[in-house]
């Protein structure tokens, strides 16, 4: 069975590449394509993986530009030769799913969501900054990008869902079904501290969308200490408003995480994520979570029990939230906190999805019949 994995972009390190690192680890063989590849923005395991990049890895200044060439994603994509192998699994959010699926394979899909700046516009373009003439133009565009996103669906034998939410973000965009299997987590690499301290803790990309302002009002009132690690665009804005009781640390390697969520008194979590895997690291190491109740939060946090949710996105929900941790933080457990990630551990992420493709490629080759040369030819 020869397997090839396909990728939107690789030029950041998020949730996704490290679907794709284990994706690489359960198929070291498989080689990974995708449209750029910018190997400065990712740790070194990547430079080990063959990868295949598309014709837009030669367009210039990528590194700052990558969003303006919107249009030329679904060319890409179309062009990759994939006839040599029997499986594809695709893990996209946007146009990886979008490759030509030859007759005799089976395409798997692994989708962190639809296509969010199509079937999200609003709320997707109101984190951009964008001239107004780009603003004008751009729903033209995203048209003929849902008619393509749907099209495409054709060419996607299942759909694999990372959460519940996405679940039915899918039924609803695409009136299709999808299997749930949650994101992998390196779980075993956190551990319960021996002893904590008295900050809380944000961990987060410093974007807008993420609400960091949230919590920074929030602490600014309530004087607390807290911590907040990451960096992004929003950090100038974000320092600007903050008191001095809120420390920033910037972006930190990955061997320092386990021992700043070890040590908090709990994360704070203020976004809406598909999944989410910073809450199920804090709870990694026995740290309980205060979370707003959106999203994959609530399929990853137990209220009452590895934390607390708060149900509006505004600053006196979360004080009032952060409140009621602190009169009753003496009744979550680090053990079973800790319990709780473990659902999510990446050995689990590892045998499901083993499993699933080996399952769907004996029914598929079992089930062989004249199928399509090619799914939007």
């Amino acid at each position: 069975m020869k397997i090839a994995i396909v990728h939107d972009y690789l030029n950041q390190y998020g949730g996704a590449e490290k679907v794709v690192e284990a994706l690489h680890d359960l198929y070291p063989e498989a080689p990974i394509y995708t449209s750029i590849y910018l190997p400065q923005n990712l740790p070194a395991v990547f430079g080990k993986m063959d990868i295949r990049t598309s014709f837009m890895q030669r367009l210039p200044f990528l590194k700052t530009h990558f969003k303006k060439y919107l249009m030329l994603y679904p060319m890409a994509f179309e062009r990759l030769d994939l006839r040599a192998y029997d499986v594809i699994l695709s893990s996209s959010s946007g146009f990886a799913k979008g490759v030509k699926t030859p007759a005799n394979c089976l395409h798997i899909c692994y989708c962190y969501s639809p296509m969010r700046f199509a079937w999200n516009y609003e709320s997707y373009i109101a984190q951009e900054s964008l001239s107004s003439l780009v603003r004008s133009l751009l729903p033209f565009f995203i048209s003929r990008l849902k008619r393509w996103d749907l099209d495409k669906n054709k060419g996607v034998d299942c759909f694999i869902a990372i959460s519940k939410c996405i679940q039915e973000r899918i039924r609803k965009c695409y009136n299709l079904p999808s299997t749930l299997i949650y994101p992998p987590v390196h779980v075993k690499g956190f551990k319960i501290a021996e002893e904590t301290s008295s900050y809380f803790l944000v961990v987060s990309r410093l974007n807008a969308y993420k609400r960091i302002d949230l919590v920074i009002e929030a602490f600014n009132r309530l004087g607390l200490p807290l911590k907040i690690v990451g960096d992004g665009p929003h950090r100038k804005t974000l320092e600007a408003m903050s008191a001095s009781n809120i420390e920033f640390l910037g972006k930190l390697p990955n061997e320092l995480l386990p021992q700043v969520y070890g040590h908090c008194e709990a994360l704070i979590f203020p976004g809406s994520e598909d999944f989410g895997i910073v809450p199920v690291e804090a709870q990694a190491c026995g740290r309980p979570v205060i979370a707003y109740a959106s999203g994959g939060a609530l399929e990853t946090v137990i209220d009452g029990v590895t934390g607390l949710f708060f149900k509006e996105p505004n600053a006196d929900a979360l004080i009032q939230a952060v409140k009621k941790f602190e009169k009753i933080k003496g009744n979550f457990f680090p053990s079973i906190v800790r319990n709780n990630a473990l659902r999510f551990d990446e050995t689990l992420f590892k045998k499901e999805m083993k499993d699933f493709i080996a399952k769907k490629y004996e029914d598929f080759r079992s089930s062989m019949s004249p199928r399509r040369m090619y799914a939007s030819a």
